[in-house]
């Protein structure tokens, strides 16, 4: 289950593929005519009525138009694409197609009464496709006399900008089939991905699932619509949040491919949670109503204006206690981060650590990074020797007596960590606010062994804490108010986005994080697609700056193991389980990039 490839050895058939039909005329429908046109195909384009055909002209004439404008294609390139297109209301004029695509309404009956006709129209070679999103292909098959010849290609929309088309291959599609279309969606410029046949394939099956659990958290008010979006932009690296995401989709959409995945595969964490169908049946779909989890400007405008859920600029955070010097113990990556972080916005910073090695290799560090970026032009001498002299370094945790707050930032072990809260409570001036940075730790424990519950907080820095913008801001049942206001108000000041939420495992970002990981571990495990192939999907469907294996390598699958054992643990959900394969790897001792093997094998690259 390592470096893993297309399971894939057919090599293509004897196929010729000249005439495309493609059945269907709406946006996506005209993006498939475009792009087989684009790439010399004749192509004929089917619609119910004149009225959709001309629909589907305009639709290609106009995307056309548009490319013409942008230079990306010559006027005289345009004639020629739209002589090839010849439009249709009558589906026997596709007795001569080498492949037919069919991308109309996601209903069942309706693709299943045009596979029953086009089965006595087209020739036996003939590849019969459809491109739908969620529904089974197997029994869209099952209306033909040769279900072998049917499949499924997913195109993703826009169809002619985006590259990827999953490539579904149902028990009995032979395998020509299956290696003729990669080979044709090759020689499109497309990225083919293969997958087996069920509701979701494999970039929705991941990704509403993650939606529905972002939905699900906003639903109980675990955070707000803009701290969830935000910890995932600014977390993550993902170019939007889910819950703007949902509006984008339509949350009718959303509901119904949730329900498709639930009724096909009970997994509890794709039963749609309740308040996306109150939002459906209140009309709340999104962009296209002008409300969903937003409000926007006008019915399909993606301008955000404010109504009664959003912030005021009034209310924002305000430093309720005097921060002055800022205490930081541990001389760790991300505690050399925080302090350069820290210095790098004009605060005195007293650092502690176990010796005095460890002490100066903090300055080393920071030093370092000042050097690289004097060299590109970033940063100065003089700027340089100004933050180093706001750095303090100590191996005595007494001298953070002064500070107004300390940020621990040691390792992940809750014994260690409530030890050194329990000094720090003795240590620390009354009224000083004691942070921690830990990812997946209970805080309320930490807090618990003070005299000062009330001003313990959680302060999770992303690393590198240099670069990441993002800070989750943790408050338990115990934290004060104004010691929440402070540290929001704080991380502004240092030049961080604050989101603020509840202190339970996985905070935001990982507990949307991890279980997407593990799904697709789990996908992987099922011999559902290949490694490679999930990560392309995630990649170039879902516009992820990262494929879920190139990053469980990358975290480590120890860390990402020991992650979504405390999900599990905390919240009792069975899809939380961890993945089997997850568990062995560990084992194994294949832990990703840093023992040169996990997912794939890094040893000869």
């Amino acid at each position: 289950m390592t470096s893993q490839s297309s399971p894939e050895t057919t090599e293509p058939g004897t196929r010729t593929f000249t005439t495309i039909g493609v059945v269907g005329l709406g946006t996506m429908g005209a993006g498939i005519v475009e792009v087989f046109a684009r790439h010399g195909y004749d192509v004929v384009g089917v619609e119910v009525d004149d009225a959709g055909v001309e629909r589907g002209r305009q639709h290609v004439t106009a995307s056309t138009g548009r490319a013409v404008k942008r230079e990306k294609m010559t006027a005289e390139e345009q004639s020629a694409l739209l002589d090839r297109v010849r439009f249709t209301t009558e589906l026997k004029d596709l007795a001569d197609a080498d492949l037919v695509v069919e991308a109309v309404v996601e209903s069942m009956d309706v693709k299943k009464g045009i596979f029953q006709d086009l089965d006595g129209i087209v020739r036996p070679e003939t590849v019969l496709a459809t491109n739908t999103s969620s529904l089974s292909v197997t029994e869209l098959s099952s209306a033909t006399s040769a279900p072998g010849r049917v499949i499924g290609v997913h195109f993703f929309n826009p169809a002619p900008v985006q590259d990827l088309v999953e490539v579904v291959r149902t028990v009995v599609t032979e395998p020509s089939v299956l290696a003729d279309v990669q080979a044709l969606l090759g020689s499109l410029g497309k990225s083919p991905v293969v997958c087996g046949d069920k509701a979701g394939f494999i970039a929705n099956t991941l990704l509403f699932g993650y939606l529905n659990h972002a939905a699900s958290m906003f639903e109980g008010r675990y955070a707000t619509r803009e701290d969830i979006d935000a910890a995932m932009r600014f977390g993550c690296g993902y170019p939007m949040g889910p819950l703007a995401l949902l509006d984008l989709i339509g949350l009718d959409t959303a509901y119904e491919i949730l329900e498709t995945m639930y009724r096909q595969g009970r997994d509890r964490l794709h039963a749609p949670t309740p308040i996306l169908k109150q939002m459906v049946t209140a009309g709340l779909l999104g962009r296209k109503t002008g409300r969903g989890f937003y409000t926007y400007e006008s019915v399909d405008s993606p301008v955000v204006v404010p109504d009664a859920a959003t912030p005021s600029a009034d209310e924002a955070p305000q430093l309720r206690h005097d921060i002055r010097q800022v205490g930081v113990v541990g001389t760790g990556t991300m505690a050399a981060g925080i302090v350069e972080v820290f210095a790098k916005a004009g605060y005195d910073v007293l650092y502690v650590g176990r010796s005095q090695d460890k002490v100066d290799g903090v300055v080393t560090t920071i030093t370092k990074n000042f050097d690289k970026q004097i060299q590109r032009g970033r940063a100065t001498e003089e700027a340089k020797t100004e933050v180093l002299g706001r750095l303090t370094g100590s191996i005595k945790l007494d001298d953070l007596g002064s500070v107004d707050i300390v940020v621990e930032a040691i390792a992940e072990d809750l014994a260690v960590k409530t030890t050194l809260f329990e000094n720090l409570d003795e240590i620390c001036k009354p009224g000083a606010i004691l942070a921690t940075t830990t990812s997946s730790l209970p805080i309320i424990a930490m807090a618990k062994v003070t005299q000062r519950p009330q001003d313990v907080i959680g302060m999770h820095f992303f690393n590198p804490a240099t670069v990441m913008k993002l800070v989750e801001v943790v408050s338990t049942v115990s934290t004060d108010d104004d010691v929440t206001e402070t540290t929001r108000a704080l991380c502004a000041k240092v030049g961080k986005v604050a989101v603020s939420c509840g202190d339970r495992a996985g905070f935001i970002v990982n507990a949307l994080l991890f279980p997407y990981l593990n799904d697709a571990v789990k996908m992987l495990e099922q011999h559902y697609a290949t490694a490679d192939d999930i990560d392309t999907a995630m990649k170039q469907g879902c516009a992820l700056p990262m494929g879920p294996f190139e990053l469980l390598d990358v975290v480590g699958n120890d860390v990402s193991l020991a992650i979504q054992r405390e999900l599990y643990q905390e919240f009792r959900e069975p899809g939380f389980a961890p993945a089997p394969l997850l568990e062995h790897l560990v084992t194994a001792g294949y832990l990703g990039r840093k023992t040169k093997r996990g997912f794939r094998d890094y040893s000869r690259r």
